[in-house]
């Protein structure tokens, strides 16, 4: 197995893409069986466009191996991120034969790169059990004021 190819995600890229995340949302344990290739499609295509969506992924012998995501949404700013702007980091898979190889933390440094030059003040993740050590070595720590309501 040689090093994978690190680079930007592609419009070219999105069918495989989309299938990575669709496998990574089952491996985390998502039950609903409604096809979101069509939404993703679209959510993909219209924030790459507008520069409010970035990735970059390994690839091996032209196969997606691991992903990365960033979107970027804007909020009032707060003392915490006075841009208001923050970094939502999705996305985050590797292959389960490439894992415990650095290719996650390479992903995670470039789209944090990316996030940082595009203004965002803080960059926020809900991490998959697995992730967690990942991000903390990084340098994330826990919110512990983090919740959601589900409409």
């Amino acid at each position: 197995m040689s090093r994978p190819e690190i680079r930007r995600l592609t419009a070219e890229d999105l069918d495989a893409f989309i299938a990575v995340r669709i496998r990574q949302l089952r491996e985390e344990g998502a039950k609903e069986q409604i096809d979101l290739t069509g939404a993703l499609r679209q959510y993909y295509e219209k924030h790459m466009a507008d520069g409010t969506f970035f990735s970059w992924i390994a690839l091996d012998g032209g196969e997606i191996v691991g992903t990365s995501g960033m979107s970027v949404v804007e909020k009032p700013p707060y003392f915490g991120c006075p841009t208001g702007k923050i970094g939502l980091l999705s996305g985050m898979f590797t292959h389960p034969a490439y894992r415990r190889q650095g290719i996650a933390k390479e992903l995670l440094s470039r789209v944090v790169a990316d996030a940082k030059n595009a203004g965002c003040g803080t960059v926020q993740i809900t991490a998959s059990d697995m992730g967690v050590k990942l991000y903390t070595a990084f340098g994330f720590v826990h919110n512990g004021n983090f919740m959601q309501y589900k409409l």
